[in-house]
């Protein structure tokens, strides 16, 4: 088992690029980020009931278990960044991913300034030691691909460390009491604005807004046919996430108003942001709802302009603005507190170096000052 037994209650354009691809870029980068295209939960391959271990601190390749995450294909793009990263383990050299040189310095590093390899000094905050092997970390992430209810669950099973979450955890189990859900700890990391697009053939034929009326008609199978709405005479395909999403259950309580409102008018439902992407592509008449990181102005995806209470929200003005009402928050959640081996993992997250390295490059907001030092507070406090 992965968790922690000791629980203390300019390279920009290169950056987004990885942080986009995640699965396949980033895992060329640093070569041990896992990933589980599957719906399901299932055993973790780091579960082996040792937990007792799990935040030693005796160095040497091999003598800390892997930080394991599983969950949100929304959050995905955040920590999956993160933990390559983290286990390429760039010297402070670097200049483009950690560091500074002669040519460039990373965000964040005016308050860092250290000697120390990336993974080395985060970890080493929380008394973890350098493996003694170059380009090794203290210990190596494992970040796996999903849905948020699979996240969630694997997290309360002890399958995972984290669980990366786009929905709150109250909304996600609605029949839990407050006490059955006090366990999961949460860490708010960044947020998502959730934009409603169509296919590119869609857009094209003229249908470049919606009211959230019209949207809500689509959802519950009230419209069915784009010449309702100036389109063509085609049927919509409306797309939806797997029940159990975080963005699924964000969308039917931000568009519905229920986190278990009807959806009568969805065709279709898939499991991470990235089939609902290319199901879009490849058809001619989709709508869906997704998150921010997956789209594009000029994409394959054409997001639409909403219409909220007299207000429109553009895609690449205001529509990733705070105001938007289907922003939501994006979480990472621990279980019954945060070990040092998890509060050293976020902590990197949330410092101004993780926002601007892993956040903003997926197209995501990044925290406020007063909300990224509230979060920042709920960590265990550093040893070193």
């Amino acid at each position: 088992m992965t968790r922690d037994s000791e629980r203390p209650t300019t390279g920009a354009s290169r950056r987004k690029f990885i942080a986009l691809t995640g699965t396949a870029g980033a895992m060329a980068l640093a070569g041990c980020s896992g990933t589980s295209g599957d719906d399901t939960t299932t055993e973790g391959g780091n579960n082996d009931g040792n937990s007792d271990s799990d935040d030693s601190n005796n160095g040497g390749s091999g003598s800390t278990q892997p930080l394991t995450a599983d969950g949100s294909s929304t959050v995905y793009p955040i920590t999956s960044q993160a933990g390559s990263l983290w286990n390429g383990n760039a010297p402070a050299s670097d200049g483009e991913y950690w560091g500074s040189s002669d040519e460039s310095s990373v965000p964040g590093w005016d308050d860092i300034q250290t000697d120390k390899n990336m993974a080395d000094y985060w970890a080493g905050l929380y008394g973890f030691e350098p493996s003694g092997e170059e380009g090794t970390p203290p210990f190596y992430t494992s970040i796996g691909l999903n849905h948020t209810g699979v996240g969630l669950t694997k997290l309360e099973k002890g399958q995972v460390d984290i669980g990366d979450a786009s929905a709150p955890v109250s909304a996600e189990f609605p029949d839990r009491s407050e006490s059955e859900l006090e366990p999961f700890t949460d860490h708010i990391v960044a947020v998502d604005a959730q934009p409603i697009v169509v296919s590119r053939e869609i857009y094209d034929a003229g249908v470049e807004k919606l009211t959230l009326s019209q949207l809500q008609q689509i959802y519950r199978g009230e419209i069915q046919n784009w010449s309702e709405l100036g389109g063509p005479d085609t049927e919509i395909q409306a797309v939806g996430r797997a029940e159990g999403s975080g963005t699924d259950t964000s969308f039917r309580a931000n568009v519905l108003g229920d986190p278990d409102a009807d959806m009568g008018g969805t065709d279709v439902r898939k499991g991470q942001n990235q089939q609902v992407a290319a199901l879009v592509e490849n058809s001619d008449n989709a709508i869906a709802y997704i998150a921010l990181a997956f789209v594009e102005e000029d994409g394959p995806v054409a997001p639409l302009a909403l219409e909220i209470e007299g207000t429109t929200y553009t895609y690449g003005d205001n529509l990733g603005s705070l105001d938007y009402p289907l922003s939501r928050a994006l979480h990472c959640y621990t279980w019954d507190g945060t070990s040092k081996k998890e509060a050293a993992f976020i902590r990197m997250i949330l410092h101004e170096y993780g926002q601007k390295m892993f956040v903003e490059p997926a197209n995501y907001l990044t925290l406020t000052d007063e909300e990224r030092q509230k979060q920042l507070d709920k960590l265990p406090e550093p040893t070193n």
